[in-house]
């Protein structure tokens, strides 16, 4: 299977992706924008930590079932989200552009993959789902900024393969849509995408549970793996967020034992997708 859902479609005149980018800022015309970008950074931490002393815990302690006390901090985070997305489309940081973005709001109980162009893309996308759960880090448990969100939000620890693959089940079961980035990090200068991990794969088919590919563009490098997150990009980042068809993992049978064999499959045909998806639609400026 070379391609595993249908390519998302384009909508030229109000993609950003497309978009002819705006000359670059140099000296003191650069300057409002890199203050702008690192105003929305700190106001976004320091909204984190008081957020995760106030708002979450009332939330997360609220009467009501252990369910609905996580859908409601889950609401809140990407309440919180597309605030900050808000705030750097203020500064002028970035411009998204969403397409089929209804399937991503309306989601329940998916594995929402998506290639990783920039430090911002997780915030892009739960900002967009109400219901989103990830798999965080051990560090992210003891950052004292973003420990209260992802405990109240009820996101998963990576702490090992099959507690983790547990906690993956319960989370899905209960409707909350799980984001991975299959390239487990941002993609590296030169690259169209890193490699992708069987992580996700595995976790569908494991979990019986349907993926919906997103494709992230941009028009502009910003805010990449080889940049700290205070070099601001001199440019406004262009982003369009395409949803794709939904894949469903009964597409990939497995027998006993057989997992390990479909899950390798399943990660050749979605790296093959986004590949073609990028390569062939998608020229990125300088």
């Amino acid at each position: 299977m070379s391609n595993p859902a249908q390519s998302p479609q384009k909508c030229f005149g109000l993609n950003v992706a497309y978009a002819t980018p705006e000359p670059r800022r140099e000296g003191l015309h650069y300057l409002p924008r890199w203050l702008g970008g690192v105003s929305c950074y700190i106001a976004f931490g320091l909204g984190g930590l008081l957020s995760s002393l106030t708002i979450l815990p009332l939330l997360r302690f609220w009467p009501g079932t252990p369910e609905a006390r996580i859908i409601r901090v889950q609401k809140a985070v990407h309440l919180m989200f597309k605030g900050f997305v808000a705030m750097l489309t203020w500064a002028g940081v970035i411009k998204v552009s969403r397409h089929g973005a209804q399937k991503l709001h309306d989601a329940k109980g998916v594995i929402v993959i998506a290639n990783h162009p920039s430090l911002v893309d997780v915030v892009v996308l739960i900002s967009l789902i109400p219901n989103a759960g990830c798999i965080v880090k051990q560090g992210l448990w003891r950052n004292p900024f973003l420990r209260g969100v992802v405990s109240c939000a009820g996101y998963i620890p990576n702490r090992g393969a099959e507690l983790m693959l547990e906690d993956c089940r319960q989370v899905l079961a209960r409707g909350t849509n799980l984001i991975i980035f299959p390239e487990g990090t941002r993609t590296v200068f030169g690259a169209t995408i890193n490699d992708f991990a069987r992580g996700a794969a595995n976790i569908a088919l494991r979990a019986e549970a349907d993926i919906l590919p997103v494709v992230l563009r941009t028009n502009v490098r910003g805010l990449t793996k080889e940049q700290p997150w205070y070099e601001i990009p001199r440019q406004t980042m262009g982003m369009a967020v395409e949803i794709g068809a939904t894949i469903s993992h009964l597409k990939y049978p497995a027998a006993l034992g057989e997992h390990a064999k479909m899950a390798r499959q399943l990660t050749r045909d979605l790296e093959h997708y986004y590949k073609q998806q990028l390569e062939n639609n998608y020229e990125l400026k300088q």
